[in-house]
């Protein structure tokens, strides 16, 4: 374990640990444009450099192994000098385009020139023109070669992680450029991050470009519903000017650190997928074609769930529970139907099955299929439940988020609908399935609440709200919550950490847990 000081500061690290390893431990920033800690390094855009006592020459921080003894500096004049020349050459052929570029406001080239630039050009010859108009890679980048600062990280991100090997720089000196290899496309199950990755405005994103300056921004950390992995992201949102991109709010999704499930990584379905949260919603309660308010509605399911469990009925009452449900909505669908309602048939909701890689995206396109399996603990399987529903069985079909109609098709759904005395939808999208269900209750999108998702390593994570929900929309606990008040069987919950203090009390795997011990990184349930 080799001793070292840093800037007057000391710290004990790992044998094979580089300076800027060492110093990133420490909380001392040292520029850098092609260092990425989970890339190899590439040590091309010097301006990393450090000063070691004892040693004559400057020493890139990204590549120098520290040795015990080791004193370095990162602000002597000598460094300090060293930073101004490097930015100096970077930008000697890059295009002063900051107000027309989408990487504007988190930009390292402005950052590092505010911060370490700030000289007087010397350029006196004609910068070198490369290719100025921004074109596609690929069905989600936009490449501009004028900008790139030849960092690499894109390429070595192609070669070492997708290994799909799209990028390469090609001609010499200062004709150097990046581009894909001829005759393809950067066309892969990941190809957002490298927009994530770029330092600079050559790499940008053809689905946020031009949508929002960054600087409106408000991000709020999230776990990725789009497959059973459970990504971490943040949730990238504007809404101070609501007359902009049709009332949208969320403006993109990025990848937050994790190492424990996707370190620094999303998959292209997870990070696009978005849209759904401000387009096509359910925005009112809705019963056959009358609008209505919440009362009614809850009122209307709690008499015809009443009305079967006074006769001994309980059994021709169904729900089927959709995967996309938090941890705390699955508890109150627990509750309410399996416990207050014992007998009641609940299963998790049919999916169609999606198409993974051997990466992070997975086949089950559901983030809490393993908090279905913990928390409802189903008894009964969904074919079962359409099978009786068909057959005239089933009073209440209760389905919480499912499109019924992607899987079972249209004649299946109408066949249920007109069986069921009451076919309850509650969702937050308008689907086919709206249109076959007699009540259809407007639910909250993962973005506008608070819970917990069990990906398929037993990982419980955190889903926090960005904002509130669209008009009248609830939590889909909240709804079932109000439901269980006209029953009688009122839960005093107010919020999903007090749902989810129930849930260790009650499920055996989530005995230990609490929401200050998840944390940010999440916390792996008991096996």
């Amino acid at each position: 374990m080799p001793n070292l000081t840093i800037d007057g500061k000391q710290i004990e690290v790992p044998a094979g640990t580089t300076i800027i390893q060492a110093a990133d431990k420490l909380g001392i920033n040292i520029p850098r444009y092609c260092y990425h800690p989970a890339l190899p390094v590439s040590g091309n855009c010097r301006i990393c450099m450090v000063e070691v006592e004892k040693m004559p020459k400057m020493q890139i921080a990204c590549y120098t192994p520290v040795t015990d003894g080791m004193v370095v500096h990162t602000q002597s004049p000598k460094v300090l000098e060293v930073r101004k020349t490097v930015l100096e050459f970077l930008l000697v052929n890059h295009p002063v385009d900051c107000p027309v570029c989408d990487q504007a406001g988190e930009c390292k080239l402005q950052d590092y020139y505010m911060e370490h630039g700030q000289y007087d050009s010397r350029l006196a010859d004609v910068k070198v023109k490369k290719e100025k108009k921004a074109f596609s890679i690929g069905p989600t980048v936009m490449l501009d070669q004028e900008r790139c600062i030849l960092c690499t990280r894109c390429v070595r991100f192609a070669d070492t992680i997708t290994k799909t090997s799209e990028f390469g720089v090609f001609s010499r000196g200062d004709h150097s450029q990046l581009d894909v290899y001829p005759g393809k496309k950067l066309d892969n199950n990941y190809s957002g991050n490298v927009v994530d990755i770029c330092p600079v405005g050559a790499l940008t994103d053809s689905d946020f470009r031009f949508k929002c300056r960054v600087w409106y921004l408000s991000a709020t950390k999230s776990v990725c519903p789009g497959c059973s992995q459970g990504c971490n992201i943040t949730v990238e949102w504007d809404k101070s000017r609501p007359h902009q991109h049709k009332k949208a709010r969320v403006m993109r999704l990025k990848p937050r650190l994790n190492p424990d499930v996707n370190d620094y990584w999303m998959c292209d379905k997870g990070r696009y997928d978005y849209h759904f949260i401000d387009e096509n919603r359910i925005l009112h309660p809705q019963l056959n074609d009358d609008l209505i308010n919440w009362e009614a509605a809850a009122n209307t399911v709690a008499q015809s769930i009443k009305s079967l469990k006074d006769a001994g009925q309980s059994s021709r009452i169904a729900v089927l529970a959709s995967a996309q449900l938090t941890n705390e909505d699955l508890f109150m669908v627990r509750k309410l139907f399996k416990e207050t309602l014992s007998g009641a048939h609940v299963a998790l909701a049919p999916s169609v099955p999606g198409k993974g890689d051997d990466f992070l995206l997975k086949s089950d396109w559901n983030p809490n299929t393993a908090g279905v399996v913990n928390i409802l603990q189903p008894q009964t399987d969904a074919a079962q439940i359409v099978q009786k529903a068909k057959q005239g069985e089933i009073d209440v079909l209760y389905v919480l988020g499912a499109d019924l109609v992607k899987v079972l098709g249209k004649d299946a759904v109408r066949q249920m609908a007109g069986k069921v005395k009451l076919f309850v939808y509650q969702g937050s999208n308008i689907n086919e399935t709206c249109s076959y269900a007699h009540l259809n209750l407007p639910a909250s999108v993962y973005a506008e609440k608070e819970g917990t998702f069990t990906n398929m390593h037993k990982r419980v994570q955190k889903i926090n709200a960005a904002f509130m929900p669209v008009v009248e929309a609830k939590p889909d606990w909240e709804i079932i919550g109000l439901i269980s008040a006209k029953l009688g069987a009122a839960l005093p919950y107010t919020q999903a950490q007090q749902i989810f203090k129930d849930i260790a009390a009650a499920v055996p795997a989530f005995s230990e847990m609490t929401y200050e011990k998840i944390g940010d990184q999440g916390m792996v349930l008991k096996s």
